[in-house]
């Protein structure tokens, strides 16, 4: 109990409940109801124009009389669609070098294989980007995984044949990967988050970079500041930075910080909740209008001179400077300690209209990192957990492209990365 409340863990002991920034939901609740709104467009399954195949019902008898109808002539009236996906079956394709003598100088020259057919016999680059997007973007186990593949192709894989063409995978990737590494460096704003993941027994990390165009991540063992300037020695001096209030993530060279305005919302609600402190109320009021004026600016607003964004700004410079109330609590204490040492960071978002307000899209970046530790359990190896990162950061780049991820991946085993 805290001040007559219960804490919402059994496994987190209520002094440290307090401030926790994923104990309550800051998202407040929607009159409407679930599913699709009053005139939301809905889709069907469209109607092909040029079927496939078409198979006639005549009728055998007369339905009336019995008499027989087959040599009687007959009328369409009806069409109905069905669609069928034929039996697969991985075939075996053959791949022959002819040799030829020259009639004027007798030289016999062979023909020449392609690049990727290297081996008496192997899979196809197909294959292997398929085990790449199943392992990767589906969260497929090796085990089901190779069941999967015995079952819809007749395909037999062993464990060990998914790890080597993983790691082919990750090894014809990374031209792309640092391609993407070097290009999110010069982007106008990066988000940033981490997450904890086990890796061959132990803590590790994974850490995000991302923009609306491009998604780099990393696996480390390491979630200090050491990680960050491993890739990003120069940090991001061109761009600004959104992250949460990670020291780690504080200390990056940027051109401007933006805090993720929902993880500041998410501890207020919890002081408000579990102290009845009045101070987080106020400040809880001052980011939801920030953010609610946010909205009414258009594009082309000159939000450097706007007086509404000046009156937020010094209602937040009133509101750290009057925190005596609210100073009776050390998690209290360390949340305003932590604003006033970052208050230039906290309304960058009223200042630039490209600046988001939160972080949340470093968090769905990372969200797949927990869906695979949780499908997998972990990561059996340091090797697995960057082909998991490297593969990953392909997929989500080429989803935020609108391109199909299959057929991307295909292209890339195909050793033509630069499509």
């Amino acid at each position: 109990m805290i001040n007559g409340k219960k804490s919402d863990s059994s496994n987190t002991p209520p002094s440290h409940q307090i401030g926790r920034s994923n104990t309550k939901n800051s998202r407040e609740k929607s009159d409407r109801k679930s599913g699709g709104q009053p005139g939301h467009k809905g889709s069907t399954l469209p109607i092909s124009l040029t079927p496939d195949e078409t198979v006639i019902h005549h009728p055998m008898k007369c339905s009336c009389c019995g008499e027989s109808l087959e040599d009687e002539p007959s009328v369409i009236v009806e069409k109905r669609q069905e669609v069928v996906i034929p039996p697969i079956q991985a075939k075996y394709v053959e791949h022959v070098a002819s040799e030829k003598k020259c009639s004027r100088c007798g030289n016999k020259t062979k023909g020449i294989f392609p690049l990727n057919i290297n081996a008496p016999i192997q899979y196809s680059s197909l294959i292997t980007a398929l085990v790449s997007y199943l392992s990767v973007f589906q969260h497929l186990p090796y085990k089901r995984l190779t069941v999967l593949l015995k079952d819809l192709f007749g395909i037999s894989l062993s464990q060990g044949t998914v790890d080597n063409m993983l790691k082919k995978s990750t090894q014809i990737a990374q031209p792309v990967y640092e391609m993407i590494q070097e290009r999110i460096q010069k982007e106008k704003v990066v988000g940033s988050d981490e997450t904890g993941a086990h890796i061959n027994g132990k803590n590790g990390w994974l850490f995000v970079w991302q923009t609306k165009a491009l998604t780099f991540i990393v696996a480390s063992m390491n979630r200090g500041y050491k990680t960050i300037m491993e890739y990003f020695p120069n940090g991001f001096p061109t761009s600004v930075y959104v992250s949460d209030c990670l020291r780690t993530q504080l200390k990056v060279l940027a051109l401007l910080h933006q805090l993720c305005i929902a993880h500041l919302l998410r501890e207020l609600n919890n002081f408000e909740d579990a102290l009845s402190c009045k101070w987080s109320a106020k400040m809880k009021i001052l980011l939801c209008d920030a953010i609610e004026l946010d909205k009414q600016f258009s594009e082309r607003d000159d939000r450097l001179s706007n007086e509404k964004v000046r009156e937020i700004e010094l209602r937040l410079e009133f509101l750290l400077n009057e925190y005596e109330e609210a100073s009776t609590h050390n998690k209290v204490k360390a949340f305003i300690a932590r604003l006033k040492k970052n208050h230039p960071s906290i309304l960058t978002f009223l200042r630039y209209h490209y600046v988001p307000p939160d972080n949340n899209a470093s968090e769905r970046a990372i969200r797949n990192i927990k869906i695979k530790t949780k499908v997998s359990g972990q990561f059996r190896s340091d090797k697995g957990a960057d082909s998991f990162a490297v593969i990953r950061s392909i997929i989500d780049t080429t989803r935020k492209s609108g391109n199909n991820i299959l057929d991307a991946l295909v292209i890339m085993m195909q050793f033509r990365p630069e499509l």
